[in-house]
């Protein structure tokens, strides 16, 4: 059935299933098995990418004022509207398989570069079509509020969103032809503030969504004190998150989706991901792959998160993994390695994890086998000509 039936030492696991017949044998001497990545935060559905955005970023440009110039969110909003759904469909699936191929196995895919109620319906269509035709697993976020559309206020982009896209995804939900599991809100000085993201997050959790929201990344706007008070699942980002919004997080058992992709590409403070940590809140990583943040590697994140966010490698794996899963509301299924949950794996030429933290880009030799479901989906040849070290 695609679980775990079981899990422990060699021999005992030998003799239980000594007269078990199986469809293949993988030989894992010298290597290590590790659950599949989760992938807390991704962007992964949009067409044409900003590669000339990364310039004027390396010459100074700041995220705003790249917005205000029409570029950012968009001017990936109008090539996205353009795009036919199965443009972006092609573009999703490649996203997805180079996820795959760096050891994710859950993924979270976000809308929001429709920004009207059609292209964000395209959007989460394409989602569900990956969702029910590739192998990874996916958790479909409904994030409408990404920007305030080109000739709308705040205001007018809200009472949109909560009196038309909103009954609409409903509707589509009830019917089964979508399924969204996460309401998001990009909680921004300029973008949406406090009052506009508190009835969108509500309407949205009215309609059965989970709360996961982008939080306090370039101002303090105490988005983290609104979430833990929503009842949100998660919130993402955190650079500017306030020490009592910390604690709220840790006491509402609100997880933290911390990007270090975002921080390091965007010469941002990192999100203090120590203060977060000693004060129990659940501390989670995504790549935040978008095309302002092109990466498509939870290794790689994982390697960012311990040396910019001082997290130890045992701290990462726990929020690539496990955490993030949580994150999404599914950490009773995904995440770890114990039975009864979906058997989703990596076996790694290393016979130390950590390789896959330690070798920063290396994923692509390390990772011998990607397992969902039971079922190997990537088989890497390379892995087994050549060391690992």
């Amino acid at each position: 059935d695609g679980c775990i039936k079981a899990v422990g030492q060699a021999d005992v696991i030998r003799n239980e299933f000594s007269e078990a017949v199986f469809e293949r044998i993988i030989d894992c001497s010298g290597k290590c098995v590790l659950p599949g990545l989760v992938d807390a935060h991704t962007h992964p559905v949009w067409a044409g990418d900003r590669v000339h955005e990364f310039a004027m970023k390396l010459a100074g440009a700041s995220y705003m004022e790249i917005h205000q110039a029409g570029g950012g969110i968009h001017f990936t909003v109008e090539h996205t509207r353009k795009a036919t759904e199965d443009e972006l469909f092609t573009g999703l699936q490649q996203r997805l398989g180079r996820m795959l191929r760096a050891g994710s196995t859950l993924v979270e895919c976000k809308s929001g570069y429709g920004l009207n109620l059609e292209t964000e319906l395209k959007m989460l269509r394409v989602i569900e079509r990956a969702r029910k035709s590739t192998d990874i697993g996916i958790s479909s976020t409904y994030c409408g509020a990404h920007a305030v559309p080109k000739g709308k206020t705040a205001t007018e982009a809200t009472d949109d969103i909560i009196n038309n896209h909103l009954p609409k995804l409903k509707e589509l939900k009830l019917s089964g032809e979508i399924h969204v599991n996460n309401i998001d809100v990009f909680c921004e000085k300029g973008v949406f503030d406090l009052e506009s993201t508190r009835r969108i997050l509500q309407a949205g959790k009215d309609i059965g969504l989970q709360i996961n929201f982008h939080g306090d990344e370039l101002h303090p706007m105490k988005s983290a004190e609104l979430g833990a008070e929503l009842g949100a699942r998660a919130i993402s980002h955190l650079e500017e998150v306030s020490d009592e919004g910390i604690v709220a997080m840790a006491k509402a058992k609100c997880a933290a989706v911390l990007l270090p992709t975002t921080a390091y590409m965007l010469r941002l403070k990192q999100p203090p991901a120590r203060k977060m940590l000693e004060e129990g809140v659940i501390v989670a990583l995504g790549s935040d792959f978008n095309p302002n943040a092109y990466c498509f590697s939870m290794p790689m994140v994982m390697h960012l998160a311990c040396v910019n966010m001082k997290m130890s490698m045992n701290e990462a794996l726990a929020a690539a993994t496990i955490n993030a899963a949580y994150a999404l509301g599914k950490s009773d299924t995904h995440g770890s390695l114990e039975v009864g949950k979906q058997g989703d794996l990596l076996i790694i030429n290393s016979s130390r994890w950590e390789h896959l933290i330690y070798q920063f880009g290396g994923h692509e030799s390390l990772i011998n086998y990607v397992i969902v479901k039971g079922k190997v989906i990537y088989e890497n040849e390379r892995c087994e000509t050549m060391s690992s070290y």
